[in-house]
C-alpha cells in the first residue's frame, strides 16, 4: 500500500526525522490560508500523488505571497498529471501540500527497502540526491552506497557513521546524521514498511538535515498490525478494478493485454501470463483468486475480469487442490450466465473432480472451450483473443 507524501512525513516526523512544516490542502482557499499560517519567505505548493517526477510535469511550484500560493493551488487541483511513473493517462491531482521553503545546500538520495537476495533490510545512500535512483544506478553505479542491515541487531551507529561520511558528511553533519539515519530504520522497520525513500534529503544553511520528499510503501500482509496506516489509503489513487478485487480478497493487477487470466496461486498466475506471451498474446491482468475461493469469489473475479474493456477472451487456468474444479466451474457458469459473456472463455483444469468439473462447463449450454494442458490453452485463446499483438 502505498501513501501520499504528507502521509508519509506526518510518520517519519513522529520517529524524530526532521521535515519542514507544511499542511495538506484540498482547495484553493485552504492553500492560501496554509501559506499564511506557515510565515516563510517561500512555499512550495506540491501535488499530491502517488508518483515521482511531479515537478517535470509542472505540479510543483515556488510562491513568495499566501495569493500566488492560492493560485497556483488553483491551477494544480484538478490537473491531469502525466510523469514516467503514472504511464499515459495520468493522475488526477485532488489533494496538495504547502510547505515551507529551505535554504537547500545540498541534496541526497536516502532509501530503505527489503533486498530480497540477502532477506535483509538494505540502506541505500548517494550523493547524488534529486535524480532518480534507476537513473543513477544506470549511468553511475558505483554512486549508490549499499549498506545491509542484520534484521536481529537493527542499524549501529558505526553503520549510520559509514554511510555519512560515504555520503561526504563530516563534523556536526555526521554527528546529526547518525540518529537521522537510525530514526528513518525505525520507522521502516515499525510500520512493516517495503519501501522508505527520501529523494530529496538536503542539508540547508544552517547545517540540518532534512527530509524534502518522502515515500513510503507498505507491506500489505503487515496492514492487520497497523490500523491507523490502514486509514491512509487513498482509494483515488488505486485503479477501480484493483480497488474492486481487493473487497473480496483477489489479488488482481491490472496490465495492458487482450487476453484475461483467472488462476489460483501466485506462481501458476506467473506461468500463466508467460505461457501466454510465449504463445504471442499478451496478459491483460494477474488475478489470483487463492487456493480457497469460493463459488461466490470466483464469480466477482470473472465479473472484474470482464469489466476491462480491452479484454478479448479469457484463459481460466486452475490447479484444483483446495479450489476443487467442480467448485470452480460452478461459480464460472453462474458468473457467464449473469454477466451475458459474449467473448471466448477457455479453461484448462487439473486436480481434484476435474471430470465433474468440466462436465458441468460442458453441459452448460455456454460455448466454454476446454484445454488439453496449459500450452494448448494459451494457443487456443490466443488465437480466439485475435492473435498476437
Amino acid at each position: 500500500m502505498k501513501i501520499h507524501e504528507y502521509q508519509a512525513k506526518a510518520i517519519l516526523a513522529r520517529y524524530g526525522v526532521t521535515t519542514p512544516r507544511g499542511e495538506v490542502a484540498f482547495t484553493k482557499e485552504e492553500a492560501r490560508e496554509a501559506a499564511q499560517r506557515l510565515k516563510s519567505p517561500v512555499v512550495v505548493v506540491k501535488a499530491q500523488i502517488h508518483a515521482g517526477g511531479r515537478g517535470k510535469a509542472g505540479g510543483v511550484k515556488l510562491a513568495r505571497s499566501a495569493d500566488e500560493a492560492a493560485e497556483h493551488a488553483s491551477n494544480i487541483l484538478g490537473m491531469t498529471l502525466v510523469t514516467p511513473q503514472t504511464g499515459p493517462q495520468g493522475r488526477v491531482v485532488r489533494r496538495l501540500l504547502v510547505e515551507e521553503g529551505l535554504d537547500i545546500k545540498r541534496e541526497l538520495y536516502l532509501g530503505l527497502l527489503v533486498d530480497r537476495e540477502t532477506g535483509r533490510p538494505v540502506f541505500m545512500a548517494s550523493a547524488s540526491g534529486g535524480m532518480e535512483i534507476e537513473e543513477v544506478a544506470k549511468t553511475n553505479p558505483g554512486a549508490i552506497l549499499r549498506e545491509p542491515i542484520h534484521p536481529a541487531v537493527g542499524l549501529q551507529p558505526y553503520q549510520a557513521r559509514k554511510i555519512a561520511f560515504g555520503l561526504g558528511l563530516s563534523g556536526e553533519l555526521a554527528a546529526v546524521a547518525t540518529p537521522f539515519l537510525q530514526a528513518l530504520y525505525r520507522a521502516f522497520l515499525d510500520t512493516d514498511a517495503s519501501l522508505v525513500e527520501i529523494n530529496p534529503c538536503v542539508v540547508t544553511g544552517d547545517g540540518k538535515l532534512v527530509a524534502l520528499d518522502a515515500k513510503m510503501t507498505f507491506d500489505d500482509n503487515g496492514l492487520f498490525r497497523h490500523k491507523d496506516l490502514r486509514e491512509l489509503r487513498d482509494l483515488d489513487e488505486e485503479d477501480p478494478l484493483e480497488v474492486e478485487a481487493s473487497k473480496y480478497g483477489l489479488n488482481y493487477i491490472k496490465l495492458d493485454g487482450t487476453v484475461a487470466c483467472m488462476v489460483n496461486g501466485a506462481g501458476l498466475a506467473m506461468a500463466t501470463m508467460d505461457i501466454i506471451k510465449y504463445a504471442g498474446g499478451s496478459p491483460a491482468n494477474f488475478l489470483d483468486v487463492g487456493g480457497g475461493a469460493s463459488a461466490e469469489q470466483v464469480k466477482n473475479a470473472f465479473r472484474i475480469l470482464l469489466s476491462d474493456p480491452e479484454v478479448r477472451a479469457v484463459f481460466i487456468n486452475i490447479f484444483g487442490g483446495i479450489l476443487r474444479c467442480d467448485v470452480l466451474a460452478t461459480g464460472v457458469v453462474a458468473a457467464a450466465k449473469d454477466l451475458q459473456v459474449k467473448i471466448p472463455v477457455v479453461v484448462r483444469m487439473e486436480g481434484t473432480n476435474v471430470e465433474r468439473g468440466q462436465q458441468i462447463l460442458r453441459e452448460s449450454g455456454l460455448n466454454f472451450t476446454i484445454a488439453d494442458g496449459m500450452k494448448d490453452g494459451a494457443q487456443k485463446v490466443v488465437a480466439l483473443a485475435g492473435g498476437a499483438r
